[in-house]
């Protein structure tokens, strides 16, 4: 074989080889973008999951909450011993009794948990796309926003506020009667409280305190998720993780906290929300909050039961995205090894 044929193989081993390897980095570089349906569905799927997870933790202490809150109990310990007497007056055994006692109400909120963290979530995903085109400080342009990954603080609490308005249109009904069932004294289901409430004050009344609830979830949910992107990103700084790298303890700390640093500010319109959702009298939301600061003794008067707030708030907000995080990994999992094996087919 000739020198000049040796060049030429090896000119084509070469050229075939290179074609290889570029073809090969054009797919590691290449996004694989997820269509918008399968994007919104996870977010819906994965607030789903988060709120199933703060239900079942912390509806105990939302009990406790609401019956301080609705003036049925003068503290936590009084609401606590009244749920306690009255599971040892029922009929079967006390413990059994007990524990229904603390889960009475937990229907509505099941039944609402999905649409309502999900569309929350949901609505966080839209919200944080939305803000990317909006610059939100004069050093700030629209262009490097909608090319940047990571959101300023306030971006990041302006999608937070989005989130709330599609999510009252689902909490308000559900929170209603849920309030009313808890209030309620003798055993009644979701439907019943539904029933009775759409019989007595009409359908509309379903939708009794959604002002209060709006108030109450903005900027609630603009501090929530807010507080929580903030804190988990200076946590991972300090452990070593990377960014998009799932730590449960980050997580479950993070929103732990996002949970308390939210219900700390927004406890007084919840106190009023509760007030006007338990109530079948007709009155604004002024009307209630001058009410409860006339006849509760003042400032002191809108924070009933915030103990169990407080208590309930950081495993639940813990538990709550832990699910949603938890949800997230398991998609990118499969949408990996789907990518896995389409490389290898």
């Amino acid at each position: 074989m000739s020198d000049a044929s040796v060049e030429v193989e090896v000119e084509l081993e070469q050229g075939l080889l290179g074609g290889v390897q570029q073809h090969q980095d054009q797919n590691n570089q290449k996004p694989h973008a997820k269509s918008p349906l399968v994007e919104n569905l996870q977010s819906l799927v994965a607030g789903g999951v988060g709120g199933v997870c703060a239900v079942l933790t912390g509806h105990p202490f939302d009990l406790v909450k609401v019956r301080c809150q609705s003036n049925q109990a003068r503290n936590a310990t009084d609401a606590v011993a009244h749920i306690l007497k009255e599971a040892r007056a029922a009929s079967g055994p006390a413990s059994v009794n007990a524990v229904r006692g603390f889960y009475r109400g937990v229907v509505p909120p099941l039944l609402g948990v999905t649409p309502i963290f999900a569309v929350s979530f949901w609505g966080y995903d839209v919200g944080k796309k939305l803000v990317t085109h909006f610059p939100f400080s004069a050093s700030e342009s629209t262009a490097a926003n909608a090319t940047k990954k990571e959101l300023s603080t306030a971006q990041m609490a302006a999608a937070g506020f989005i989130s709330a308005i599609p999510t009252t249109l689902v909490t308000a009904p559900t929170e209603r009667v849920k309030v009313v069932m808890q209030t309620t004294q003798g055993k009644t289901s979701f439907a019943d409280a539904a029933r009775q409430i759409v019989r007595t004050q009409g359908f509309q009344s379903l939708f009794k305190g959604s002002l209060a609830t709006l108030s109450r979830d903005g900027p609630g949910s603009a501090l929530y998720f807010a507080s929580y992107e903030v804190c988990k990103e200076f946590l991972n700084k300090m452990s070593g993780h990377k960014s998009g790298e799932l730590s449960i303890t980050n997580v479950c700390i993070s929103g732990g906290l996002a949970g308390v640093s939210m219900w700390a500010v927004v406890f007084p319109i919840d106190t009023v929300k509760t007030q006007l959702q338990s109530s079948s009298k007709r009155q604004s939301m002024v009307e209630v909050t001058r009410e409860i600061y006339r006849t509760r003794g003042g400032i002191k008067g809108f924070f009933p039961g915030i103990g169990p707030a407080m208590l309930r708030s950081f495993p639940a907000n813990a538990a709550t995205f832990l699910g949603v995080e938890m949800t997230h990994s398991l998609f990118k999992k499969y949408e990996q090894r789907g990518r896995g094996a389409s490389t290898l087919a």
